[in-house]
């Protein structure tokens, strides 16, 4: 009776007895083993992309085991290069580049472009990692040139985009923007959500790093809205957060005093209290550069309740002497000597 070598994917195949009386039964064998290894691929990429990386390492190991046995090489290279991909992500960069140099090795003999493609944007990530920048864009150019080759968009939106990295990185952020916005440009054809708020979200930090402020609110504008739509509040709060920042550097201090207060409302909603209390402290001083003493008297106050409540004695001595200071401004002297650490 057929077994499902994995029910999960329904994979059936014949039980394998007598495989060696003859050729045919040995090229059955092995195409049986090589739908164990494909089957055991699927698996390991399901499990890599719900973030089990050591359950996807392992799976990755035994369709390699399988694949070598099989004499299977597109088996054995697709297996190396999720290994590479796995080593990549919790961060063991010296067995990624050395599970990718073999995947690249294997790829290249078969012509297996989509494979060796994949090895090179291992080899680029692992390296500029290690800050070998010079060989990181070497790799990204080639895993660039063969997804145009091949036409592979999405490897195409991840070569440009971790380009960009790679420039930034460098503190080359003009070339690192010229890269964003032609991975934007795909990521809006496929469409792709989720990476385009990655890009907008790398754009808008190039920019601020060249104090083109203009430029990074334009970029965090379009992202807060995708965020919106694809991610939780918490994300929110943080773009809420650089898009203030960024308004401040303008000089649009009302602008970033509306961003701080959507942030302040989704913090209170989230009952996050270090969050409330940093939004709180940044308005009260937006106000008091803006000559809003009371207004910023008001945040201050509620800044000193919430780190009262936190039982942070430092953090209550800087609001303290935040107090004391506007009301030293305003020239009431008599309502600053008021407040004291309970």
């Amino acid at each position: 009776m057929a077994k499902p070598i994995d029910d999960k994917f329904g994979t059936f195949v014949p039980p394998c007895e007598r495989v060696w009386e003859d050729q045919a039964s040995r090229n059955t064998f092995i195409d049986i083993r090589k739908a164990e290894a494909d089957c055991l691929l699927e698996k390991a990429i399901e499990q890599y992309q719900i973030h089990s990386f050591q359950a996807s390492l392992k799976t990755f190991q035994q369709a390699l085991v399988i694949s070598r046995t099989s004499k299977d090489l597109q088996g054995q290279g697709k297996a190396l290069g999720g290994m590479g991909l796995v080593y990549y992500v919790i961060g063991n960069y010296t067995e990624s580049i050395a599970c990718s140099h073999q995947s690249l090795v294997i790829a290249r003999h078969i012509q297996d472009r989509m494979t060796e493609r994949q090895a090179l944007a291992n080899l680029g990530n692992a390296y500029r990692h290690l800050e070998d920048f010079a060989r990181a864009i070497e790799f990204k150019q080639q895993s660039l040139v063969i997804a145009q080759d091949i036409a592979d968009r999405r490897g195409e939106l991840a070569a440009l985009s971790n380009l960009g990295m790679l420039h930034k990185a460098m503190g080359d952020c003009e070339q690192a923007i010229n890269h964003y916005h032609q991975s934007l440009i795909i990521a809006r054809e496929l469409p792709d959500l989720q990476a385009e708020a990655q890009v907008l979200r790398n754009l808008g930090n190039a920019h601020h790093a060249m104090s083109n402020y203009a430029e990074t609110v334009h970029c965090y504008e379009q992202l807060l809205s995708l965020i919106r739509q694809i991610a939780g509040r918490q994300s929110e709060i943080q773009i809420l957060k650089n898009l203030a920042s960024a308004c401040h550097s303008l000089g649009d201090f009302n602008k970033a005093i509306a961003y701080q207060q959507q942030r302040l409302t989704i913090a209170l909603e989230l009952q996050d209290d270090y969050t409330a209390e940093q939004t709180l402290e940044s308005l009260g001083m937006l106000h008091d550069s803006l000559g809003r003493h009371e207004k910023a008297l008001e945040c201050y106050e509620k800044c000193l309740a919430i780190a009262h409540a936190l039982q942070d004695n430092q953090l209550e001595q800087w609001i303290i002497d935040a107090l004391k200071a506007t009301c030293c401004n305003m020239g009431d002297f008599a309502r600053a000597n008021q407040y004291t650490i309970k």
